[in-house]
């Protein structure tokens, strides 16, 4: 074993990364890809596969017992990522013990790459609108990799140490790319492959600086 990858315990933080589960877009997609530019799709919900991943996995997580040690969830504010999030650790579970769950919180920065897709815009929150989607203009590779180093950075300065994210593909492979360059080629290649729906990754993110 290389000593450099032992770090002492307080200088690192657990972050379990979780894309949506099956929404009606990604169907839609599979047929035409067109239909991701379709106003019928705006906000796309899960679909009732997509509700049996949740459930799926939130179950994984109650035996494996990662749902009692997860202190807080961040999620897009994207509906089918709040589903997502609510059904996999919202959901109190009495035959399992669980009297309580984490906090979970919406977060803009945490949401699908912005611009022209309707089912990337989400639904206003009381009088808030929409302000981050633009309708003729696409977000920049560049632009999703400084949201995802100030994602990390957000989430380092939080004083939980387990935390998950529930968020979209294409948001949590650049996360990792910003941070997967020390990694062995193998492994980062796997790290950073395409989120499956309802897939669930967890890294262990350190500050070296503390070391």
């Amino acid at each position: 074993m290389d000593a450099r990858f032992l770090y002492p315990l307080e200088s690192c933080k657990i972050i379990h990364l979780l894309r949506h589960g099956q929404a009606l877009h990604n169907v839609e997609a599979e047929k035409d890809r067109n239909a991701l530019l379709s106003p019928h799709l705006f906000d796309a919900p899960l679909t009732e596969h997509g509700h049996q991943q949740v459930e799926n996995l939130h179950e994984r997580l109650v035996s494996s017992g990662v749902l009692k040690r997860v202190e807080l969830v961040v999620t897009s504010p994207l509906l089918r990522t709040m589903q997502t999030a609510v059904g996999v650790f919202g959901n109190e579970d009495i035959q399992q013990n669980m009297t309580s769950t984490p906090s979970i919180l919406a977060l803009e920065v945490a949401r699908d790459r912005n611009g022209v897709r309707p089912p990337d815009m989400r639904r206003n929150i009381e009088s808030e609108e929409d302000n981050l989607w633009r309708p003729d203009v696409r977000e920049s590779e560049e632009e999703i990799f400084a949201r995802g180093l100030e994602f990390m950075k957000w989430l380092w300065k939080r004083p939980e140490k387990e935390v998950a994210v529930v968020s979209h593909g294409i948001v949590l492979q650049h996360m990792l790319y910003v941070f997967a360059n020390d990694c062995d080629k193998s492994i980062r290649h796997d790290l950073c492959k395409r989120f499956a729906n309802c897939e669930i990754r967890t890294v262990v993110i350190v500050d070296k600086g503390l070391v």
